[in-house]
């Protein structure tokens, strides 16, 4: 199922319920009997909640990596002298920003060289125009052979096509000298700078820096293919319902405990099973503007929206882990304690308390002990009270001010 951390009331509970179930089995006294001489003891009072069967909103929570949205590596078009960088490493930049400068002076003296040769060019096709003009009525009076007429017809296009390749070679020269600035592709954050002012950049070859997008974020985490298995046949059976467009909300958990700021939704989800590890690959998308999450950093993220129906839960208390697996304290019929293996869903919030879908092992109508462990024993008769009866007749603790 989902990764959550164990609570420690669980490792509590496991520990007294096997040392009572010791004490139990050695305990010869019948129950609500006393020693010889002295009055028997009422059975102790427990707190308890009646299973029911409801739609309960569900979350599952995985071990998660934060990304990027975007990366862009910085690398120069032309070759050159890196003559001065203009950001500051770490800082926040907007697309188009400028990130370097590289000495354009080679790149400028070809432009000005072929801009000469445009000139040339185009007073050999102003000529070439010329002489056509002025052989073109010669050769409708028939005064000029064909051939001369050809040649000179030949050498106007000529004129043109070297004019057009010249032009290329200077429009191809400009982008060189503007490929001197480097200026950023996309908006982020400029990371470590790789080369510094006075080194000679060979091209592409050469990676002078990175940007991270980070706003929004990206965080990638794995979907066990058995738990989806499940919510698959959970979906057949109409047990569970996903979310409209399955666009489930994401809530990130950072390592504190505490939860980041904003919300944000499940944008992709991988339609192949990774064979290693038997997960699909899912991303979740969120709005990170004041970068408090970084690209690297290791979350939970928790998915909310999928909905049980008709689900049996209990509160996460309530639930022990043992050797044989999570169980449950039954008070029977006979108001006794007895200790029921239970297999266990998806975690939910029920009334601001944490609690556990139970998949099977319990039945609607039965009694779960939630407080009072410590008080019974397995096959000790008890005092059922009702939790939330009980809880209001509990006095609250004094505040520090009272």
């Amino acid at each position: 199922m989902s990764v959550f951390s164990q609570p420690s009331s669980v490792v509590r509970y496991s520990s007294f319920f096997f040392i009572a179930l010791a004490l139990s089995a050695c305990n010869k006294t019948p129950q609500g009997a006393a020693p010889q001489g002295m009055p028997a003891m009422p059975p102790p009072e427990v707190a308890v909640i009646t299973v029911k069967a409801q739609n309960t909103p569900v979350h599952f929570e995985y071990t998660a990596q934060v990304a990027a949205s975007k990366e862009a590596e910085i690398r120069a078009r032309v070759s050159g002298i890196l003559l001065k960088k203009r950001y500051q490493e770490g800082q926040a930049i907007s697309a188009g920003q400028p990130l370097f400068v590289l000495d354009s002076a080679n790149y400028e003296a070809v432009v000005n060289n072929l801009e000469a040769q445009l000139a040339s060019m185009q007073a050999r096709l102003n000529q070439a125009e010329r002489n056509l003009s002025r052989i073109k009525p010669l050769w409708e009076q028939k005064v000029v052979s064909q051939k001369d007429y050809d040649d000179t017809v030949s050498a106007l296009q000529i004129s043109q096509a070297d004019l057009k390749g010249v032009q290329a070679q200077i429009k191809q020269a400009r982008l060189n000298v503007s490929y001197t600035q480097i200026n950023a592709p996309i908006s982020g954050v400029v990371g470590l700078t790789q080369k510094n002012e006075g080194t000679y950049i060979t091209g592409s070859d050469v990676l002078l820096t990175t940007i991270s997008q980070l706003n929004p974020i990206h965080v990638y985490f794995g979907l066990p293919d058995v738990e989806q298995q499940k919510i698959r046949t959970l979906t057949a059976n109409g047990l569970f319902k996903a979310p409209s467009n399955n666009q489930y909300i994401a809530k990130i958990k950072q390592a504190d405990g505490s939860f980041y700021g904003t919300t944000g939704v499940v944008s992709f989800t991988d339609v192949a099973v990774n064979a290693n590890t038997g997960t699909t690959q899912a991303r979740a998308e969120l709005a990170n503007p004041q970068y408090q999450l970084r690209a690297g950093q290791f979350v939970h993220v928790v998915l909310e929206g999928g909905e049980r129906l008709n689900a049996l839960t209990v509160p996460q208390r309530a639930v022990i882990e043992g050797p044989m697996g999570k169980m449950v304290m039954v008070v029977n019929k006979e108001n006794k304690i007895e200790p029921r293996p239970v297999n266990v869903g998806e975690w939910a919030t029920i009334n601001n308390t944490e609690s556990w879908v139970i998949d099977s092992g319990l039945q609607e109508g039965e009694r779960v002990l939630v407080d009072g462990l410590f008080k019974a024993m397995p096959n000790s008769v008890v005092n059922p009270v009702d939790a939330a009866t009980l809880a209001a007749k509990t006095p609250s603790a004094p505040t520090a001010a009272q």
